[in-house]
């Protein structure tokens, strides 16, 4: 609670909001995604979302508290999609002219495309790792964890803000959980948010079908460990309860947001799955004495909005020269 106090307003929750943009017919074969061509899961593939609807989309969820909107395509990479980024540009702007923060996922950027999405004003870039390297091998065969890493390096040489997290329940071991905060926790520089999601199963998917139905794929106090370690070893950066977030009870949620956790995905919808919505969630907060967390809120960003990230060791040292001076004012003359 202390080092969550020291880098982040006491009871603040951002709430964010994701809009799926291109749903479906991704050629990537994640075997826990509904929107992968390769599995039969119902879902059916779409053109991508005009720009009026996803700034309509973007106002709703504003008007009900939502301070990011982050949006997503189905795509395994951004090549030869020109027209897209344009309209995905056109998207980014008007969000922020709604006074939004604004995150996409768009699976592999190269820096060209990082570089245009910063001109946009794109505030973060999401592009999970999933996973430890040691089990991504058993989840993804079509991308490996040296191209998610490249494009978080796109991202951040960019100066865009990196989201980045995992997927717990894909059947790893606790040490997996390790190895992901591990890797995530020594890049360069902190990623600015890491969502921290729980498998929804999809029936169709490889891991949809394996597990029994009505059986949690992973143990709750499996994600509490992995807010709460993720708290300390990045301290700055903010904890999202992503996916799965509609299993826990409201107690549950709340023991996660004491554990560090800081934001939540709200509304209609999250990508292909059910998504806690913005009444219930109004509701949690004024029992419990929670507030939404204004846009760009956080003393880590700098005036045009661009997180600061740190590493662990210069965390550390800023905590270490704010201790000798609080000693020095205490000393006796």
């Amino acid at each position: 609670g202390t080092l969550h106090r020291r880098f982040h307003t006491p009871g603040a929750v951002q709430l964010c909001t994701l809009m799926n943009i291109k749903t479906g017919g991704c050629s990537e074969d994640c075997s826990y995604c509904a929107q992968s061509s390769r599995y039969s899961t119902g879902l059916k593939a779409t053109k991508m979302s005009s720009v009026d609807s996803v700034l309509e989309a973007a106002a709703i969820a504003k008007k009900n508290g939502s301070t990011r909107f982050c949006m997503g395509a189905a795509w395994r990479d951004m090549r030869g999609r020109k027209s897209g980024l344009k309209n995905i540009k056109s998207m980014i702007e008007g969000v922020r002219a709604l006074d939004m923060e604004c995150c996409v996922t768009l699976g592999m950027i190269d820096a060209t495309q990082a570089e245009e999405l910063a001109g946009a004003g794109l505030t973060a870039y999401n592009h999970n790792l999933d996973t430890s390297r040691e089990h991504y091998p058993s989840v993804i065969s079509t991308r490996t964890y040296d191209e998610r890493l490249q494009t978080l390096s796109h991202v951040r040489d960019a100066g865009i803000n990196v989201c980045s997290g995992g997927i717990l329940g894909l059947g790893e071991k606790p040490e997996d959980h390790v190895g992901l905060l591990h890797t995530v926790s020594t890049l360069p520089s902190h990623p600015e948010s890491f969502p921290v999601n729980a498998l929804v199963p999809i029936k169709g998917t490889p891991l949809g079908d394996k597990l029994p139905a009505g059986k949690r794929p992973i143990p709750f106090d499996a994600i509490l460990r992995t807010i709460a370690t993720a708290r300390v070893v990045m301290p700055a950066t903010i904890i999202r309860i992503a996916a799965g977030r509609t299993t826990m009870s409201e107690a549950e949620q709340i023991l996660c947001f004491s554990a560090g956790a800081n934001a939540v995905f709200t509304g209609e919808k999250m990508l292909t799955t059910e998504c806690n919505g913005w009444d219930e969630d109004k509701a949690m907060f004024d029992r419990y004495g929670l507030s939404p967390m204004a846009p760009f809120e956080r003393g880590q960003y700098g005036k045009q909005g661009t997180y600061r990230a740190q590493s662990f060791s210069a965390v550390k040292e800023q905590a270490a020269r704010e201790s000798t001076q609080q000693a020095q004012q205490i000393a006796p003359a």
